[in-house]
């Protein structure tokens, strides 16, 4: 048995969290699972995982040929990618983190149409509000819905993206309009967790420098679907995506406010690590989603 088959045996092992889910994900046993990463320790003379009856854990040794190993096998599945797509031939596994919100939107179509046109390539789709470590935890691409820092990453606009401050129109009756990001403080709001800022709302101050606005209310949620809803229900102002508020706003269900103190800036983002070799599935999925967002397909 050769080193590289050892070697994806244990990343599947720990990127699954177990041996019985790596087994069911990839579809080969336990036993032979487990009978691989016994030989790739024998062949190292190191012990890579720590093993009970219920659960294991990497050793330092396993955490440190675990971020070597990841990026060798994607240098040599990259390499084996160029080879195929000179052929014509483009498949495999592209490992994607997305936040939930995207996923949830109307915009997630674009994950499934890509699906549907290319049937050899497997979209492993983890949904997550955080930023993953796409090198750490081995994902091949991210999708990110953010104003893009400086990164050591790879990153292709898809689309722009801005924020709404929202509420019902009964709200706004009870409790009035603001007219400045310093209104927000005296009245019910509804909090996003996975904003960066919780409390904290960022808008553009009355000279239009950046200002901080501490906010509290009924419901803080870590899911905008949620807060769209509560809002939608007259408990209080929101931030919203604008691809999330869009279909209430057309609605007249939601209102939206102090749209000239809104930080401009954001996008939606299909980022990826540096590589020698961008793996020929990685290139297609991210140029069709280019081409997804710019024929107006969300619509």
């Amino acid at each position: 048995m050769d080193t590289l088959t050892r070697m994806r045996a244990f990343i599947d092992v720990v990127e699954a969290e177990g041996f019985s889910a790596a087994a069911r994900k990839i579809g080969r046993s336990k036993a032979l699972l487990s009978k691989y990463v016994r030989e790739l320790e024998d062949e190292l003379g190191a012990l890579l995982l720590n093993r009970t009856t219920r659960q294991f854990s990497m050793t330092e040794a396993g955490h440190t040929y675990y971020r070597r190993a990841s990026e060798i096998v994607r240098e040599v599945d990259s390499l084996a990618d160029a080879v195929r797509e000179s052929s014509g031939d483009v498949r495999g596994r592209i490992k994607l983190s997305a936040p939930r919100t995207f996923a949830d939107a109307p915009i997630g179509q674009s994950l499934i149409d890509f699906a549907k046109q290319h049937p050899d390539i497997v979209l492993d789709i983890q949904l997550d509000d955080r930023f993953v470590d796409l090198v750490e935890e081995g994902f091949d691409l991210a999708v990110r819905i953010s104003r893009l820092e400086n990164s050591s990453l790879i990153a292709r606009r898809l689309a722009p993206f801005s924020i709404k401050l929202c509420a019902s129109p009964e709200l706004i009756a009870k409790h009035g309009t603001p007219t400045r990001p310093q209104d927000l403080s005296r009245m019910p709001c509804i909090v996003d967790t996975n904003g960066r800022g919780l409390n904290n709302w960022p808008f553009k101050g009355d000279n239009g420098d950046p200002v901080s606005v501490s906010v509290s209310g009924p419901i803080e949620v870590n899911s905008p679907m949620t807060a769209r809803a509560a809002a939608v229900s007259g408990l209080g102002f929101t931030v919203l995506p604008d691809f999330i508020a869009a279909p209430d706003l057309a609605s007249g269900r939601l209102v939206s406010v102090i749209d000239d103190r809104i930080l401009s800036g954001g996008g939606i983002f299909a980022v990826y690590p540096h590589r020698r070799y961008l793996p020929a599935k990685v290139r297609v999925f991210v140029d069709f989603l280019v081409q997804w967002f710019r024929t107006g397909e969300v619509a």
